[in-house]
């Protein structure tokens, strides 16, 4: 089924649906093929959100560089609003991620580096993405792989995140966006400056690491307060220099945090140190029980009535094959088949309910196959090991009786007891 988009562009098939709307396979005034992102009628209908975005039109439009997806137009034409962009052979970054769980150190550290270019490029021009996660990054199939065999990558999506972080009309400070990759001051209800994104493309590199992102799991706002209060664990087996980038991209203090021209440097200063190590082999740590997590039927949690309006969460995947996650495009229609909260709007949390976890390290993810504290397996192994340690004790006790008894044997002749005193006090005393 095909549509006109504007006078100049026909849609013909869809490729995806995501959190802002339809991408679809079109062509231009010349045949040439595009991609075009056709926003959400609640979106498209705002015409003071119209109005703001078009103001965006001219950065958007030169916003050129190797590693963004390109924008060629913004179409506004009754009550269509799209984005029409260059179009990218390949697949975005969660298809491979969901395919392979983890990559190869110098495969994501090369994608890391290349996203990390382009941000660079977007901050230089004065914008913020806000919304770096692996739905919005593309991977190049048509063009030559790179160091570790990974493909080129875009981003894309640049634009989308102001837009639907419109004001409400109903009021209230709201945190818009996809909790995993929420940088700590945007749930402060801080502005967002290009610093969220390093932080977010920190949390794309961890997970393309780990197989899982470093504050995950579990209710949404339980994911933000861990970016607040908890410190990001370390990761067994990654190289000492990789983990001091992450980790510091990963700091809770903005101005702590590398640039993204520094963090696209280093990225590729450590691409040969990285080449032949294998994926990461860690086991995902376990789902803890908080009581944020805790939900009613109104869509809050805390059960003090001071929980966070969670909205509906949309699942993102704008360039995925026809098919993979498509959903109908009903207004605040989830994904019927998404585990996944890709894109949440919430309350901004005060500073007493941030300030209720605890201000600790996040849940360590664990070498392979190592039992996770506190289970059953690993109560059972610590059993064993102070049986171990019991009956080592033991057998040092008994050599230590053995060896005292034969050391006060001394002259006393083979298996005899203790040698025989030379003298007694109550012996006779000798004759006058």
């Amino acid at each position: 089924m095909s549509r006109k988009i504007g006078s100049r562009y026909t849609a013909h098939r869809i490729l995806g649906r995501g959190s802002a709307g339809t991408v679809w396979l079109g062509v231009g005034p010349q045949g040439s093929p595009v991609a075009v992102k056709l926003l959400r009628e609640d979106l498209a209908s705002d015409q003071e959100l119209v109005g703001r975005f078009v103001q965006e039109r001219t950065a958007l439009l030169c916003l050129d560089h190797p590693r963004i997806v390109k924008v060629r137009d913004l179409v506004v034409d009754g009550n269509d609003l799209a984005l029409v962009m260059d179009l990218v052979r390949g697949t975005d970054l969660r298809t491979r991620l969901e395919r392979e769980r983890r990559l190869a150190p110098q495969a994501a550290a090369a994608i890391a580096a290349d996203i990390a270019d382009a941000l660079a490029a977007a901050h230089a021009a004065g914008i913020v993405h806000r919304d770096v996660k692996p739905e919005n990054v593309l991977l190049d199939a048509h063009a030559p792989t790179g160091p570790g065999g990974a493909p080129p990558a875009l981003l894309t999506d640049f634009g989308i995140a102001k837009l639907i972080d419109a004001p409400s009309r109903g009021g209230g400070s709201k945190v818009v966006g996809t909790p995993d990759y929420v940088a700590p001051e945007i749930v402060e209800g801080l502005p967002p400056r290009a610093s969220v994104d390093v932080y977010a493309l920190a949390t794309v590199l961890y997970e393309l690491l780990a197989g899982f992102t470093p504050f995950g799991g579990g209710h949404p706002g339980a994911v933000l307060r861990r970016h607040v209060t908890e410190r990001v664990a370390p990761l067994p087996g990654i190289p000492d220099e990789l983990w001091q980038l992450l980790n510091q991209c990963l700091a809770k203090a903005p101005a702590s945090r590398l640039r993204a021209p520094e963090m696209a440097a280093r990225l590729r200063e450590l691409l040969p140190s990285l080449a032949g190590l294998p994926p990461l082999d860690i086991d995902e740590p376990e789902p803890e029980a908080e009581a944020y997590e805790r939900q009613d039927a109104h869509g809050t949690y805390g059960g003090d009535g001071g929980g966070y309006d969670t909205g509906t969460p949309y699942t993102d995947g704008p360039y995925a094959a026809s098919g993979r996650g498509a959903v109908p495009l009903v207004h605040g229609g989830p994904s019927p088949d998404s585990t996944r909260d890709t894109h949440t709007s919430m309350r901004v949390p005060g500073a007493d309910e941030l300030a209720g976890g605890a201000h600790g390290t996040a849940r360590a993810p664990r070498a392979h196959g190592s039992p996770r504290a506190g289970s059953a397996r690993h109560r059972a192994a610590e059993r064993r090991r102070r049986a171990r340690l019991g009956m080592t004790a033991a057998a040092l006790a008994a050599a230590l009786g053995i060896g005292g008894w034969f050391a006060l044997d001394g002259d006393g002749g083979e298996g005899s007891g203790p040698a025989a005193p030379t003298s007694t006090e109550d012996e006779a005393p000798p004759s006058p």
